[in-house]
Formats: structure tokens, C-alpha cells, sequence
């Protein structure tokens, strides 16, 4: 068994797929129209039939409420692997992204969490 596709509820799914592609540098691949909502995926250009993200629309009450709540704990919705933390911070902080974590070393990994602009806390991270 093998993770195929997860979800991140996005408040604007235009404003996710730029930012997930131009800031974060994913790649779209699929974006089919489901009448005021599109199934709209994006992948890691490193591995392009790899796990599928899901930019989902955040429109059940349930899922505002989920959002909003761990947003403000801080908690990250996801987390996605880079090669050096500090490198990609350094190159995402250069394109305008806001970090809630500055990079932390915490034993062998090292994390940083920045705000994808559509309601979620995201944590990038690298183990040593």
C-alpha cells in the first residue's frame, strides 16, 4: 500500500495552483472543471506519477472550522521534504512567502513552517 493522493482545502483554488506552482514549484496535473469547483491536483516535478496533492475546495463548515483551528495553534496541515531547509527558505522568503517557523533544527531533522496564503500552515522539512 502506498499514499496516492492527500488533500489540502484551499479557500481559492486559482490563488493555490499559482502559489503551489510558481512559489513552491509543483507542477498541475490534473485540472477538471466539477461545475464551481475543479479537481485540481498538482505533483513534485522530481517525481511527475508520484503522490498527487489535491487542492480541494474548504467550503464544508466542517472543514473551515478544522483549518482555522489548527492554523491557530500553529500546527502545520502538511509537510513536504526539500533537500536543505535553509536553502529553501532562503529562495521562498526571496518570492514573498511568509514563515510562522524560521528553520529549526530539532536533532536530525530540520523544519521550517510557512503560510500557503489559502488557510493552511505548511511544514518543509529535511533529515540528516
Amino acid at each position: 500500500m502506498k499514499i496516492h493522493r492527500t488533500s489540502v482545502f484551499v479557500d481559492d483554488q486559482e490563488k493555490a495552483l499559482r502559489f503551489y506552482t510558481e512559489a513552491l514549484g509543483f507542477v498541475k496535473k490534473d485540472d477538471v472543471p466539477l461545475g464551481e469547483a475543479r479537481w485540481l491536483t498538482v505533483v513534485s516535478p522530481e517525481a511527475p506519477e508520484g503522490t498527487e496533492l489535491l487542492l480541494e475546495p474548504c467550503e464544508h463548515p466542517v472543514v473551515k472550522a478544522y483549518r482555522d483551528g489548527l492554523a491557530k495553534d500553529g500546527i502545520p496541515l502538511a509537510a513536504f521534504a526539500v533537500d536543505d531547509v535553509p536553502a529553501e527558505f532562503d529562495r521562498l522568503r526571496g518570492l514573498g512567502v511568509h514563515f510562522t517557523q524560521e528553520p529549526l533544527e530539532m536533532g536530525p531533522v530540520t523544519t521550517a513552517v510557512l503560510d500557503d496564503t489559502c488557510g493552511n500552515l505548511i511544514q518543509i522539512l529535511h533529515s540528516r
